[in-house]
């Protein structure tokens, strides 16, 4: 059982959009890179990609950050991969799997890969599509391949067998990224199955103290908290007539 988060050698990359956040996880040496997707940009109110791509990589220079296009055509998201990766040296430009009508996007991958861009070939779910995708890395540029481990158990299906056959597959310039996790058992898991990076929200990073932490503390941590709730609540509940003792003032 991993003791602390010292111990995982698992990389931990903090996934969010949040400037603020990014930073205050960028001092924190466990936090080994960053990513970010339109999605998350668009809930944290980004208004302009290019600006807030410019102002996190000035104030984070040395640990990789990967940015996705945000086109649905082939052309254009190659125009916008070379623009996104000339930004800096530690970005990855992630490209998905496929476009929004299913239609592969491996081509693209492997020209941007062969042409020396960082890729993080983005929203994979199934082991066919990292067969392809590792095709398409083989002999390129350091890339990333990340699978969505989160969605895939979001689905009922147990995803380490898929993960540990995704390893089986790349070669040693890609790293494989567990994207999605769900909860703090994910890192760990990750961990155990040797996989190189896992993207984790900040809702889930705010746990990891809890790594290693002794059960029967944690157990009676929980319950002064319903405690201590219930009592902030001021909740009561009466006495019921049957309930008086016999021969009180209430009962006469």
């Amino acid at each position: 059982m991993i003791k602390s988060v010292s111990e995982l050698k698992v990389q931990i990359f903090a996934d969010g959009a949040d400037i603020a956040s990014m930073l205050e996880l960028y001092r924190q040496p466990y936090i080994k890179g960053f990513t970010t997707n339109p999605t998350l940009m668009h809930n944290a109110g980004v208004k302009d990609y290019e600006r807030f791509a410019h102002d996190i990589l000035a104030q984070i220079p040395d640990r990789p950050i990967s940015f996705e296009v945000f086109a649905d055509d082939g052309n254009e998201m190659e125009r916008q991969a070379h623009r996104i990766a000339g930004w800096a040296s530690n970005v990855y430009v992630k490209i998905p799997v496929t476009n929004t009508r299913g239609v592969p996007m491996h081509g693209l991958i492997r020209r941007l890969s062969h042409d020396g861009i960082q890729v993080n070939a983005t929203a994979l779910l199934a082991l066919e599509q990292v067969k392809q995708i590792a095709k398409a890395l083989q002999g390129g540029a350091p890339s990333y391949v990340s699978v969505f481990a989160g969605r895939v158990a979001d689905t009922g299906r147990d995803p380490i067998p898929l993960m540990k056959s995704a390893l089986d597959l790349l070669a040693p310039t890609t790293q494989l990224v567990w994207a999605s996790p769900r909860e703090l058992l994910n890192i760990i898991q990750a961990d155990q199955i040797g996989c190189h990076i896992i993207t984790v929200t900040s809702d889930v990073l705010k746990k990891i103290s809890l790594i290693g932490k002794d059960l029967q503390e944690f157990s009676l941590e929980t319950v002064r908290m319903f405690y201590d709730d219930a009592a902030k609540s001021g909740y009561k509940l009466e006495l019921a007539a049957e309930e008086r003792p016999v021969g009180s003032l209430a009962s006469r």
